[in-house]
């Protein structure tokens, strides 16, 4: 590794554990526009790297083909005066490279970057690609063929889940999830970016653990002067950031921006199916099944279980942070400051489902905080018409834990009326469930609660540190 990786311990072990294989390994990374897929892999394997290129967005087979030529050509000499007219030829001239390398202990690395764009319409990239695999590649015990994309669904049906020539060929798989806190306080570290806990959780809020955009951050930034920058200032890096997104993931005239638009407008609790067509004036069907499929798989959106009225609902709700807080406020906000913005109303309403979000997302640290981490538990909502709560922990240890998700600048003071909203809640969850387990209310804000009403009301007390661990 040529340079510090911040975080990603599970896929490092996972790369090494393919570098010290007895056989050649085929390696499938997928995950969101920017979180740092392409960085991570030539880093790791900086030292391995043999050869790599990159798909060209929108483009032709034959400039694909020409671009994988002149990163050949690049690197051999031999190859300079070859012309090849389909995937077949040009991948039996890098089989050519290749043989040009005895089989050692070594490994040696090949990254395919942006593998959907190159496996484009009537190309017959994937054909070749399984043949240079099946025919070539698992002869040797010494390559890594990495092959990367964005586009989460392309990744899932036609290499994860592939029934054809790759059918249960990829040895590993990753899907590259966004930093979690702890990892972008280690990622400000190694950029020697000191900043409070506090404002890394409001930076998270609005970035999300995306790596890309944290490398905007600077030493000496506040959340504030940081956002300011980086969304709205003119010719600011973010501000069309939203639009390229889904032009880059996805095909035009689908659904994708439509849902997002949709629930952006709807319920913090999230929206059902129906409630999103309905919304949109769409009618079911195999598009906007495929879109909605398509923002969970690519992270945009997370499918959740609620229980409502005593019947479970599945529902739907942003789960990007950037892309929530372009649709609250950089979209609507063009010309404004967010020194000023972030003083509104409309701010603290985004600050408290922003900091739920981040409670969903760490869900395993608040466990490991709770130490029930090692008890099997389900996660979910519940609402009735006179009461809501965020989440739900169910133990299988006949335990329940409410947890109340508050976002407050200050430790947090429970007084006589928020004290009777919690004792509502929990009586209310207890007269519908009629559960028998027991039932116990947690506390989960950045610098914790006080107050003498919250003593035997409260089981648990958790702040920032239970999103750190």
């Amino acid at each position: 590794m040529s340079k510090e990786i911040s975080g990603r311990h599970i896929e490092k072990e996972k790369f090494n554990e393919s570098l010290n294989s007895h056989r050649s390994e085929l390696i499938a990374v997928y995950g969101r526009r920017r979180i740092g897929k392409t960085y991570l892999i030539r880093e790791y394997f900086s030292k391995n790297l043999l050869f790599s290129f990159s798909g060209l967005r929108d483009g032709v087979k034959q400039n694909q083909i020409e671009n994988f030529m002149i990163e050949l050509r690049t690197i051999s000499n031999k190859f300079q005066d070859s012309k090849p007219e389909n995937w077949l030829q040009a991948l039996d001239l890098l089989k050519q490279y290749l043989k040009g390398f005895k089989e050692t202990k070594k490994k040696k690395v090949i990254f395919i970057d942006e593998f959907p764009w190159v496996d484009t319409m009537r190309s017959n990239f994937l054909p070749a690609f399984e043949n240079f695999w099946n025919t070539y590649c698992t002869t040797r015990n010494d390559l890594i063929v990495v092959v990367c994309g964005s586009a989460a669904s392309y990744m899932l049906k036609k290499i994860i889940r592939n029934r054809g020539g790759l059918h249960n060929r990829i040895t590993r798989k990753i899907k590259l999830q966004p930093f979690t806190l702890s990892e972008v306080k280690e990622f400000f570290t190694t950029k020697k970016i000191i900043l409070p806990e506090i404002e890394i959780v409001k930076i998270y809020m609005t970035f999300g653990g995306v790596a890309e955009y944290l490398e905007h951050i600077q030493p000496g930034d506040s959340a504030v002067t940081a956002i300011d920058r980086i969304c709205f200032q003119k010719g600011a890096q973010l501000e069309y950031e939203f639009d390229e997104v889904f032009k880059s993931l996805f095909d035009e005239g689908t659904y994708h921006e439509q849902i997002i638009q949709a629930l952006s407008r709807g319920a913090k609790m999230g929206m059902t199916r129906d409630e999103i067509l309905k919304d949109k004036k769409i009618t079911s069907g195999g598009q906007f099944s495929t879109s909605l499929e398509e923002l969970i798989e690519s992270g945009f959106i997370e499918k959740y279980e609620a229980i409502g009225n005593n019947r479970k609902i599945t529902r739907y709700r942003i789960f990007d942070e950037f892309c929530l807080f372009h649709l609250q406020f950089i979209a609507k906000n063009k010309n404004n400051q967010w020194s000023q913005l972030h003083t509104t109303n409309e701010y603290k309403v985004w600050c408290g489902y922003a900091f739920e979000m981040i409670c969903y997302k760490h869900i395993d640290s608040i466990k490991k905080t709770l130490k029930c981490d090692q008890i099997i538990s389900k996660n979910y909502s519940w609402s009735n018409k006179n009461a809501q709560i965020d989440l739900i922990i169910d133990r299988n240890d006949n335990t329940i834990l409410l947890c109340e998700l508050k976002f407050y600048n200050d430790v947090f003071t429970i007084d006589t009326d928020y004290a009777s909203k919690l004792r509502n809640k929990e009586s209310q969850f207890k007269e519908e469930t009629k559960t028998k387990k027991g039932v116990y209310t947690v506390m989960i804000s950045p610098w914790g609660t006080t107050g003498k009403h919250g003593i035997g009301l409260v089981t648990k007390d958790l702040n920032l540190d239970s999103l750190f661990m």
